[in-house]
């Protein structure tokens, strides 16, 4: 740790809580430079769906390289763009009859959100972009701009103008439907309200603190953005590919976006790699007109076009919908025996937490850590523990990790129980 402590910036945050070296990694473990082995139920904070060094994933993107195969090509024609966007049709597209054309925005999730807004704003003709309380959508100017914790809004260090918060699902409670109150708000002349060119929404909202949608509420949200003329984006770089049990996060409801934005494990196996989704009557792009240097890494093409053999058929859902049950009763059975934590069960498929009392969260994690487990807080202050396990985690070592996240629950609760005995 010196030499990061010397060396990195004060900006870094994983390696303080997690401050060992990690030198190896295969499925759902890593071991660190001691050979101490660790759980990952991080997964590269979603961005590992498949764990990490899938032999299938590596053994293609090997191949490319042994084969001298093209690295970087911006937008230019390469065998293994053509490859992803002819398998992404044939296994994603066609079989949920999605019809979007397809955007190389830049490397990372953020600029796939960029590339949404932008686009939205081209078509409507407008320029205002309505997102959510406690939304999280990238750390660039305009993303910065429909997230909602304070802290990273704070930290651009200027004025964010180009987006309005709304709030999100249940956040007045079970009793208020908030569609309807956007939907007043576009609707009455004196809301002092400006018609946005687009809604952005996740279904999950993993670092908001995993609240969760409910169907009804995303079909409702469509029927708001279809009556007034609004473009609905569907953020889906943590939530996708699988993390909630279908492809799409959105799936289960029904609904069709004008535009989504995929990341992190889009590529399958840590590689950058993102695109922006858009239905053909809104690719209004002049050419050129939204481009970027490293929008055609070649190496994340191919991974990406592996990944995509997960997702033929039935693909991963029946074993991630089976595995999450597993995640469920091990996070409600920690609930109810212990009271103390307050705690409440969020997320669906293997994208689920715990909201905990204040400070309690980021304890658990710590002892997960110690016990040999990794996994991090979300949330506007940290309270939830969120697990991301890879959705290809074999049965005996998700209940080796969930067990251990039992066992740091039970430590943290004794360790309260302790400190009120001895303070009494």
């Amino acid at each position: 740790m010196n030499t990061i402590e010397k060396h990195e910036s004060e900006v870094r945050s994983y390696c303080r809580n997690w401050p060992v070296s990690f030198e190896r990694a295969r499925g759902p473990l890593q071991w660190d430079t001691d050979g101490n082995r660790f759980i990952d139920f991080f997964s590269g904070a979603g961005s590992l769906n498949y764990g990490h060094n899938d032999p299938q994933l590596k053994q293609a993107l090997l191949d490319h390289l042994a084969e001298d195969g093209v690295i970087h090509s911006l937008d230019m024609i390469t065998p293994a763009k053509e490859r992803f966007l002819e398998r992404f049709h044939e296994v994603i597209l066609e079989p949920r009859g999605l019809d979007y054309k397809v955007q190389f925005p830049g490397p990372t999730g953020t600029n796939a959100v960029e590339a949404a807004m932008k686009l939205a704003r081209k078509v409507t003709g407008r320029d205002r972009i309505v997102g959510f309380t406690n939304a999280f959508h990238g750390m660039t100017l305009g993303s910065l701009s429909v997230t909602g914790n304070n802290m990273k809004r704070t930290g651009a260090g200027v004025t964010l103008q180009s987006g309005t918060a709304v709030p999100y699902y249940n956040y007045f409670g079970e009793e208020v439907d908030t569609t309807e109150y956007l939907d007043q708000l576009l609707t009455d002349d004196g809301s002092g309200f400006d018609l946005p060119a687009a809604v952005i929404v996740e279904t999950v909202q993993g670092e908001g603190g995993m609240a969760t949608a409910s169907m009804e509420w995303l079909r409702a949200l469509q029927d708001v953005c279809r009556k007034h003329e609004v473009l609905l984006i569907v953020d889906d770089i943590q939530a996708g590919c699988g993390r909630t049990g279908t492809f799409f996060s959105f799936e289960p409801a029904g609904i069709e976006p004008d535009i989504v934005t995929l990341s992190k494990s889009l590529s399958g196996f840590g590689l950058p790699f993102a695109v922006t989704l858009m239905k053909p009557e809104h690719d209004v792009w002049e050419p050129g007109e939204h481009n970027g240097t490293f929008r055609g890494h070649n190496p994340a093409f191919v991974t990406a076009t592996a990944a995509l053999e997960y997702w033929r058929g039935e693909g991963l859902t029946p074993d991630i919908e089976r595995k999450a049950e597993k995640v469920t009763r091990t996070l409600e059975q920690i609930i109810a025996d212990h009271p103390a934590l307050q705690g409440e069960r969020r997320g669906r498929g293997l994208f689920q937490g715990v909201a905990c009392a204040p400070e309690l969260a980021d304890r658990i994690t710590t002892k997960a850590f110690e016990l040999g487990v990794l996994v991090e807080t979300s949330g506007p202050e940290d309270e939830v523990v969120k697990l991301l396990p890879p959705l290809t985690i074999d049965d005996e070592t998700l209940e080796e990790g969930l067990g251990l996240l039992a066992k740091a629950a039970a430590e943290v609760v004794a360790e309260i129980d302790r400190d009120l005995v001895t303070s009494a």
